[in-house]
C-alpha cells in the first residue's frame, strides 16, 4: 500500500505540465534542505500554490477553506500562542468544546499536529488553506503588540519532525478523513448559529453553505471524491438507508459539544451530481428563552401568552417557511407543560423533541395524515392539541370541532396576514359561525435580521429611500445599519428578530364573520378598534428602534393600507 507521500507524489506525475524528472529529485531537496514535500514543491516552482490545495484536498479527503473570508475567534490567542502558531504555519478557527480546528498548508506534517495537541491541551481538526493566506491571517490575528509579547512570554517551543509515514499519519488522526469533515462541518455550524447546513453536490465537488440570520452564506468546498463518503457518513448518524440513493429519505440525529445537546433534521434528496444534504439545527434551548427574547414587543407577547391559557379555542400562527412559527408554537407550549397538562403534538416531521410531551409524526404513506392523526389525538383526552399545519378543509374542521368541545389547539397557517386565516377557514369550506365560535387569536409573524451591535452605527438616507415610509416615522428618527466586521461576518446583521401582527378575536369580528365580511374589512376594523399593528408597521417600530434596517423592512413585508 502506497504511503501518503508516495500518493501525493503519483497524483503530481499524472498532471499535465509536471516534469516527471524534477518529481524523482524532490527527495534530495527535502534532505538538504530538511524541508518538507510540501514546502519542496513550491520551492522548487513545480506546482502552484493553488494548485497544489486542491490536489492535497482531492487526494487526502480534507475540506479546504478560504481564510479571506473567515471570522476568526478572538478566545484562541489565549488558547495557541502566536509563536507557535507561526512555527507551525497554521491558522485557529474555532474551538467547540475540547476540540481547536486549525488551518494548516502542510497537512502532510503529521508531527507538528502531535506538537499542537500537546500545546493546546486539545483535540485537533484540520482544514487546508494556502501557506499565503495563512500567513497574512496571522499577520491580522496577532496584530497587536501586546497579544505579541503575551505569546512570547510564554516561551512555547516547537521542534519540527517530517514524517511521511501513512500508518503513523492514520494512528496520529485517529478518526477517517469523512469523519473529520462531517464533524467539521456540524460545529462549525453550532458555532456560527446556523439554523441549517446545505451540503450540496456539484459537478467538481460539494459546496457547504450555511443559512446565518436566514441567508445562506458559502463556508467551505469539498472535494468531489468525498461526497459519496459524506452522504454514508450522514446517513450512518440518522440511521437512514445507505444503500438507497434515489429516492428522498428524511431521519435525524442528536449531538452533545459541552453542556450543549442539539438535535439535528436530516433531509436528503436524489440530484443531477448526487444526493443533496440539509441538516437543521435544532437547538432546544432555544425554546426556554420566552416570547421577549424573541423579539416579540411587550403587547404582542402579552396577547399570545393569555390567549394559550385559555381552557379551549383554537390559537393560529401564521406565515410563509422560515419564519419561526413552530418555534413560537413550541415557546408557548413549553409555558403550558406541566404534569398536570395531557399535551398531544402531531407533526410533519416533528421539529423538536420535548420531554413530558406526546409527539407524533404524521406518515402519509401508511394513512396516518394530519386528520387521521387528529381523530386518534381526540380519543386520548388532551388538554392541549398542537398542529404542525394545517393544510385541508378535513383537518381543519376536526381541529376546530375539537377546540369547540374542551381542548386547547394550536396550529399553523400559510396566509400572509392574521386576518386572511380568518378568511381562508371560511374558504376551505367550513362553516362561518364554527370559525367564529373556535377561534381565540391569530398571530402572523416573520424574521427580519437584527443589527450587529458590535459595528451599529448611525446612517443617513437618501428622501428617496425614505419616501415610502416617511410618514411612518416619528420626529428627529435616527436610523441605524451595521457597518460590518469580524463578530458578523462583514453583514452588519446578527441574530434574528421577531416581527408579529396579533389579531384578537373579539364579538364584533365574529359578528363580521358571520356576515361574511373581506380580510381587509376586518384588518381595518382591528386597527381602528384594537390597536393592532400591522406586520409593517411592526418592523418600521423596530427599525426606528435601531434593531433593523431599511433593506430588511422591504425585504420581508410590503407596505398595506
Amino acid at each position: 500500500m502506497d504511503t501518503t507521500q508516495e500518493r501525493i507524489l503519483k497524483a503530481l506525475k499524472s498532471l499535465p505540465n509536471i516534469n516527471p524528472a524534477d518529481i524523482d529529485a524532490l527527495s534530495e531537496v527535502q534532505q538538504d534542505k530538511k524541508i518538507s514535500l510540501v514546502r519542496a514543491l513550491i520551492r522548487q516552482g513545480i506546482i502552484s500554490e493553488q494548485d497544489l490545495l486542491v490536489l492535497l484536498m482531492r487526494e487526502l479527503h480534507i475540506p479546504s477553506i478560504d481564510l479571506s473570508k473567515y471570522r476568526f475567534d478572538e478566545r484562541l490567542k489565549s488558547i495557541l500562542p502566536e509563536k507557535t502558531a507561526r512555527q507551525c504555519a497554521v491558522m485557529p478557527l474555532s474551538l467547540l468544546g475540547q476540540t481547536i480546528t486549525v488551518a494548516v498548508a502542510d497537512p502532510l506534517n503529521v508531527f507538528m499536529l502531535d506538537d499542537l495537541r500537546n500545546v493546546t491541551s486539545k483535540d485537533i481538526e484540520i482544514v487546508i488553506a494556502s501557506e499565503s493566506q495563512i500567513l497574512k491571517a496571522l499577520d491580522q490575528f496577532y496584530a497587536s503588540a501586546a497579544s505579541a509579547n503575551e505569546t512570547a512570554s510564554q516561551g512555547t517551543e516547537v521542534k519540527h519532525k517530517e514524517s511521511f509515514d501513512a500508518e503513523v499519519a492514520s494512528a496520529q488522526q485517529g478518526e477517517a478523513p469523512v469523519v473529520r469533515i462531517v464533524n467539521l462541518i456540524i460545529k462549525e455550524a453550532l458555532r456560527q448559529r446556523a439554523s441549517d447546513i446545505h451540503i450540496e453536490p456539484q459537478e467538481t465537488g460539494m459546496r457547504v453553505r450555511f443559512r446565518i440570520d436566514g441567508i445562506l452564506q458559502d463556508i467551505l468546498t469539498i472535494p468531489k471524491e468525498s461526497k459519496n463518503a459524506v452522504g454514508v457518513r450522514v446517513k450512518l448518524m440518522a440511521k437512514l438507508d445507505i444503500t438507497n440513493t434515489q429516492t428522498p429519505q428524511d431521519g435525524r440525529f442528536k449531538m452533545k459539544e459541552g453542556k450543549q445537546e442539539v438535535d439535528f433534521r436530516v433531509s436528503l434528496l436524489p440530484t443531477s451530481f448526487g444526493q443533496k444534504i440539509v441538516m437543521r439545527v435544532l437547538d432546544k434551548n432555544n425554546l426556554s428563552v420566552g416570547l421577549s427574547k424573541l423579539g416579540f414587543s411587550k403587547n404582542s407577547r402579552e396577547l399570545l401568552e393569555a390567549s394559550v391559557y385559555k381552557p379551549f379555542g383554537m390559537v393560529l400562527v401564521t406565515g410563509p417557511t422560515g419564519s419561526g412559527k413552530s418555534t413560537t408554537l413550541y415557546s408557548l407550549i413549553s409555558m403550558l407543560n406541566t404534569p398536570e397538562r395531557n399535551i398531544i403534538t402531531i407533526e410533519e416531521p416533528v421539529e423538536y423533541l420535548v420531554d413530558g410531551l406526546t409527539q407524533i409524526e404524521v406518515r402519509s404513506d401508511i394513512g396516518l395524515n394530519f386528520a387521521a392523526g387528529l381523530r386518534a389525538v381526540l380519543r386520548q383526552s388532551p388538554d392541549v392539541v398542537m398542529v404542525g399545519e394545517i393544510r385541508d378543509a378535513e383537518t381543519a374542521d376536526i381541529a376546530i370541532k375539537a377546540s369547540l368541545t374542551g381542548q386547547l389547539v394550536l396550529s399553523t397557517l400559510h396566509t400572509n396576514s392574521a386576518a386572511d386565516a380568518v378568511t381562508r377557514l371560511v374558504d376551505m369550506g367550513l362553516e362561518p359561525y364554527l370559525v367564529a365560535s373556535s377561534l381565540v387569536l391569530i398571530c402572523a409573524q416573520r424574521l427580519c435580521r437584527r443589527i450587529c451591535d458590535a459595528c451599529k452605527q448611525p446612517v443617513i438616507l437618501k428622501p428617496d429611500a425614505l419616501k415610502k415610509i416617511q410618514h411612518k416615522l416619528p420626529p428627529g428618527a435616527v436610523l441605524f445599519e451595521g457597518k460590518g466586521c469580524e463578530q458578523c461576518r462583514g453583514t452588519g446583521y446578527k441574530g434574528r428578530v421577531g416581527i408579529t401582527e396579533v389579531l384578537q378575536i373579539d364579538d364584533a369580528i365574529r359578528d363580521m364573520l358571520l356576515k361574511k365580511c373581506t380580510s381587509v374589512e376586518i384588518s381595518r376594523y382591528a386597527q381602528k378598534n384594537q390597536g393592532m399593528k400591522l406586520l409593517f408597521d411592526d418592523v418600521v417600530d423596530k427599525m426606528c428602534a435601531g434593531e433593523t434596517t431599511l433593506t430588511e423592512v422591504f425585504r420581508i413585508t410590503s407596505e398595506e393600507e
